[in-house]
């Protein structure tokens, strides 16, 4: 039986509140990052309206006001431009934009929550989240070979929580023996143990530039109805040591998220993907809903169902609003069509 260690969880303050029932509150939210190779990069995603690929040498210009506004943690995406391989050789390459990233914040911001990605997607040459052998199929232990690998380099490099997206069988133990062999045994490991094979990731991939080259991901992601796999899965890794969960993607597994607060004794999170955010973003600009509302609505919906935090894009917006900031700008062609229903509406007047 693995034995259960509990200070990884506890080890920063951030981590210890997840660790209490709450509702929405600003140290409940985790702004995914995407941390791109290049100098003074600012690069709009087009799929994902308001974010960006941020050079590390510009992290400060974006995390200044969202930590002085109150953001207390942070998940970190790599993004690199060549170099991959058939093995991610990049990810864990000291001057990639992860490990950068994590030495830049480590000392810039000592009180924030540093959770890096784990996964090989965004650096393989085949764009698959693992290693494969010759004939195109999974390698599961080479690949949790090297998950380990990477996820001991982040932790080096200065992550409090290393998140292995991968979906590779028995990644979590793997990790945990890596993590103490670099003695970081205190790194806590957030695990997507329930991350479903769903059509709502596409602008991360986007984002990322980590679209499969070939095939899907339908072989090592859950299948979307399946239910008891995802408890399985759920339990499997906090049995091998994971100090907390994430569901994966959101809205669409609600019931998934209540369930799993119900099976496991660890915080259980949920995460608002590209494809919910990008959703909300365009119903907004066609006028269909409000922003603010829409966000602050799926917000409680994902503490109702049980969520102890939420990885959201909308999370520095979501700082101001649940401070009772309603200064959202409309878009564009939405200010558009008020102003021209309300000279409309004068020239009809009597």
């Amino acid at each position: 039986m693995t034995p259960v260690e509990l200070h990884p969880g506890i080890g920063h303050p951030v981590l210890r509140l997840w660790q209490a029932d709450g509702g929405p509150s600003p140290d409940r939210l985790i702004w995914p990052l995407f941390v791109a190779d290049g100098r003074r990069v600012r690069e709009p995603i087009a799929a994902m309206p308001g974010q960006c690929r941020w050079g590390v040498d510009r992290l400060r210009e974006v995390l200044d006001p969202a930590v002085a506004a109150g953001l207390r943690a942070v998940l970190l995406f790599g993004v690199i431009g060549e170099g991959r391989d058939e093995r991610g050789s990049r990810a864990d390459d000291p001057a990639a934009p992860v490990p950068r990233a994590l030495r830049l914040l480590r000392t810039a911001y000592p009180d924030l929550l540093l959770i890096a990605d784990v996964c090989l997607c965004a650096y393989t040459s085949h764009g698959h989240c693992g290693i494969l052998r010759p004939d195109g199929s999974l390698d599961n232990e080479a690949s949790i070979a090297r998950l380990a690998q990477i996820a001991a380099a982040y932790a080096e490099a200065g992550a409090h929580v290393v998140a292995p997206s991968d979906m590779m069988d028995n990644r979590v133990a793997a990790i945990r023996a890596a993590l103490k062999s670099v003695r970081r045994s205190t790194t806590a490991i957030l695990s997507y143990a329930a991350k479903l094979a769903s059509c709502l990731y596409g602008p991360f991939r986007e984002a990322a530039r980590s679209a499969p080259a070939f095939g899907d991901r339908r072989a090592y992601q859950l299948p979307p109805p399946s239910r008891r796999l995802a408890l399985r899965a759920l339990r499997r890794d906090v049995d091998e040591g994971a100090d907390a969960v994430l569901v994966k993607p959101g809205l669409p597994c609600l019931d998934l998220v209540r369930e799993a607060r119900d099976a496991v004794a660890v915080p259980v999170l949920a995460y608002q993907v590209s494809g919910e955010y990008a959703m909300l973003c365009h119903a907004a600009a066609a006028g269909a809903v409000d922003l603010r509302e829409a966000a602050l609505e799926t917000l409680a919906a994902f503490h109702r169902a049980g969520a102890s935090a939420v990885v959201t894009y909308f999370a520095p917006r979501l700082m101001g609003w649940l401070a009772g900031d309603r200064a959202e700008p409309r878009p564009a062609r939405v200010r558009r069509r008020a102003r021209i229903e309300r000279l409309t509406a004068r020239r009809r007047a009597p």
